[in-house]
This record gives C-alpha cells, sequence and structure tokens, in this order.
C-alpha cells in the first residue's frame, strides 16, 4: 500500500477578496486557486496593485477573503496564526531602535514565553545562521540596511515556524546587496529546509530563488501563469548568464507581458 501523499503547506481554492471602498468596490483577489508543497520556495511577482502583497496577507490572516477556502498547514489561517505556523519578514525590516538586534530577534520568543535560557540559545544560533554573530549587542541604527534584513528574517526564523513569509524584503537595497542577500536566503533556505513564500518585481530574483513562480495579472488579481523553475539546488549568482536561466526569466517576462495591459 502507497504511503499518502504529505498535506499542502498552502491550499487556496476559487479566492476572492473584494475590498469595500467610499467610491466602489474593488476585487483584490479573483479565482485564485494556489497549492504549495512543503519545502518549496514559490514566488509572487507581478506589476504593482496585482495583489501579490494582498494574497500573502490573506495566507498570514492579515486579510479576510470575501469566498472561497485556504488552509495553511491544514488549518484556516487564524488557526495557524494563533499556532505561530509561521514568520513574516516585512519589506522594511521593522526593528524596534530601541532595542539592540539581539533584543529585536528574542521578541517574538519574548511574547511565546520561552525560558529565558532557551531565548538566548535561539538568538545566538538565529543570528549565527544569518551571519551576524558579534552584532547582538549594537542597535538598528548601527547596521546596514542589508544587515538589518538579515536581522528580521532571524526574528522571523527564531520560534522556528515550518512557513516563511517575505514580502519584498530586499526591494529597497542597492543591486550589488540584494544579490548577496539573494545567495544568503538559498543558503538559508537550504539548511531550513522551511517553506518560502516570496513576494518581488524583480525578474531575475525570482528566477534565481523559486521552485515556482507565480505570474499574476493586475487587478483584480489573478494567478496567470504557474512557472517551473527547475535549476537545481545549486545556484551560483553565475548561474544568470545560462542559457536555462534566461529562458525561464523570458518566460516569466512573456507571462507578465501577456497577463496584463497598460492600455
Amino acid at each position: 500500500m502507497s504511503a499518502l501523499a504529505p498535506s499542502p503547506v498552502i491550499s487556496a481554492s476559487a479566492l476572492n477578496l473584494i475590498f469595500q471602498t467610499g467610491d466602489a468596490p474593488v476585487q483584490a483577489l479573483k479565482d485564485i486557486d494556489l497549492t504549495v508543497s512543503r519545502g518549496e520556495f514559490v514566488s509572487f511577482i507581478g506589476p504593482s496593485g496585482c495583489g501579490k502583497t494582498t494574497l500573502l496577507r490573506v495566507i498570514a490572516d492579515l486579510e479576510t477573503p470575501t469566498s472561497g477556502t485556504i488552509s495553511v498547514n491544514g488549518m484556516t489561517p487564524d488557526e495557524a496564526r494563533r499556532a505561530r505556523a509561521y514568520g513574516y519578514v516585512f519589506q522594511a525590516a521593522a526593528l524596534y531602535p530601541w532595542r539592540t538586534i539581539e533584543k529585536n530577534v528574542a521578541l517574538p520568543l519574548e511574547v511565546m514565553d520561552y525560558p529565558r535560557a532557551q531565548q538566548r540559545e535561539r538568538v545566538a544560533a538565529f543570528l549565527d545562521l544569518v551571519g551576524l554573530s558579534g552584532f547582538g549587542r549594537k542597535y538598528p541604527w548601527q547596521l546596514s540596511g542589508g544587515m538589518q534584513q538579515r536581522a528580521s528574517i532571524a526574528r522571523a526564523l527564531a520560534f522556528d515556524p515550518d512557513l516563511l513569509l517575505m514580502d519584498e524584503p530586499f526591494g529597497a537595497l542597492d543591486e550589488i546587496v540584494r544579490d548577496h542577500l539573494n545567495a544568503e536566503l538559498l543558503k538559508l533556505w537550504a539548511k531550513t529546509k522551511k517553506t518560502v513564500i516570496f513576494v518581488t518585481h524583480s525578474i531575475p530574483e525570482a528566477v534565481f530563488l523559486s521552485t515556482r513562480i507565480v505570474v499574476m495579472s493586475p487587478r483584480p488579481g489573478r494567478i496567470h501563469e504557474i512557472i517551473d523553475c527547475d535549476l537545481g539546488p545549486d545556484r551560483p549568482l553565475e548561474i544568470r548568464e545560462t542559457p536555462e536561466f534566461l529562458a525561464i526569466a523570458h518566460r516569466v517576462r512573456e507571462g507578465l507581458r501577456a497577463g496584463h495591459s497598460y492600455e
């Protein structure tokens, strides 16, 4: 008898979200069908206003869909949030300036009443994981933007969630720093085996990081195409110059063009 397939980390079916505004209702998401398996790295890409972040916020229970169904680790988003099933990394690092880096990383552990000794162990382990050992007693303003985002990732991972939600975490960084953090994030994903949902506007970033790329079209936000990104686990930055990488990037670009019009 064959073993049962593991349940998906995320399963959405016929998902719709309509915002009620003063002028008229705005449909932000329309008929979203999506399944994400454990250990995948899935990127959402599309033009501004296509619902990428809104869909991420629905997964995180920060927005409530109007209709359709969605489960996170077999639970409703509300249950998953209460079970602390995911970590969330925002566009800005969102670190408290009056707390040291180690105290910022420890914040969710404090909220969850981890013993002090365990807090110290976890903070040290995850600062080391993101390459910030020795910076724990610094304050956010003493670190570069890239280092602050690494601290934000450490904070999101500190309580060991199964799922990591990332909303354009490197969008405000310069290209050199962004490239470096992309490479570091891939290493981190390989080490932790987390399921990652990643929002981006960058085609090269999506192709470099992902196992699958969800191409979204503008309002009402729909999934236009889901593209497999089978470049294997070993992805040095130089892979971006290979024919295989460029072919996937071209397909994503064509999907974005086909999925919307600026007219």
